[in-house]
């Protein structure tokens, strides 16, 4: 008998599969009704990020948390709806070519685009027809939000994360279990045949399967008009 396929076993939602969310420190959003100044009293490593979060107390003894700043250090002042890098300001504020990060899609949702080490937005253009900022992503995407909508201006530490390599396995593999991916991958074809449909000695089998096919046989090309390169 064969055994379920990992995505079978990660769609179960087991905790030996499922994000430690419980280890995560807090959810990140852009507070209802900010406003004002503070000053960053602290730098926080987040397993649930790739970047740093940057503690911020404000005027008001409230303390807010968002993603530090290149740049940023302890005693940095951070204003609400200020110019500078680390500071919080509505997109329709802001000039065209300010560099942008923790975006919200909509006003008070706290944030949502731009949210990586060393990814980075721009204000692409302020319309004021249609009322809406249009703004590039990273992606080379360009989308209209509305201008009460909060973003930070600068770029999120963190921008060479990637430059390091892991050089052991191990690391890599610790890293992905801290946020609950998946690693390493493995291919079917290296599979033995009762792990996967396209495992065993016997090589050849057809890569390409039906929609109407069950789970645990359902991989490869799902319903697929056609595989592999394009005839010239």
């Amino acid at each position: 008998m064969g055994k379920p396929l990992i995505q079978q076993r990660r769609g179960k939602g087991s905790p030996a599969y499922t994000a430690p969310s419980h280890r995560f420190f807090t959810k990140l959003k852009y507070p209802k009704n900010l406003a004002g100044r503070g000053q960053v009293v602290r730098f926080i490593d987040d397993p649930a990020r790739t970047t740093i979060l940057a503690e911020i107390l404000m005027e008001n003894k409230q303390k807010i948390y968002n993603i530090a700043t290149e740049g940023m250090r302890i005693g940095s002042e951070v204003k609400v709806n200020g110019f500078n890098a680390g500071d919080i300001t509505e997109v329709g504020a802001l000039k065209e070519g300010t560099p942008v990060y923790n975006i919200e899609l909509k006003p008070q949702d706290g944030g949502k685009l731009v949210r990586a080490s060393g990814s980075v937005a721009y204000i692409e253009n302020q319309d004021e027809e249609s009322n809406q900022t249009q703004i590039l992503l990273p992606s080379k995407k360009t989308v209209s939000l509305p201008k009460k909508c909060l973003a930070t201006i600068g770029v999120p530490a963190g921008g060479g994360r990637l430059e390091k390599p892991f050089k052991k396995a191990g690391k890599h593999y610790h890293a992905a279990l801290a946020r609950g991916k998946e690693f390493p991958v493995v291919r079917g074809s290296a599979m033995s045949a009762y792990n996967h449909p396209f495992g065993g000695r016997s090589f050849g089998k057809p890569t390409t399967v039906p929609r109407s096919t069950p789970p645990g046989r359902k991989v490869g090309h799902i319903a697929a008009k056609a595989t592999g390169r394009k005839k010239k």
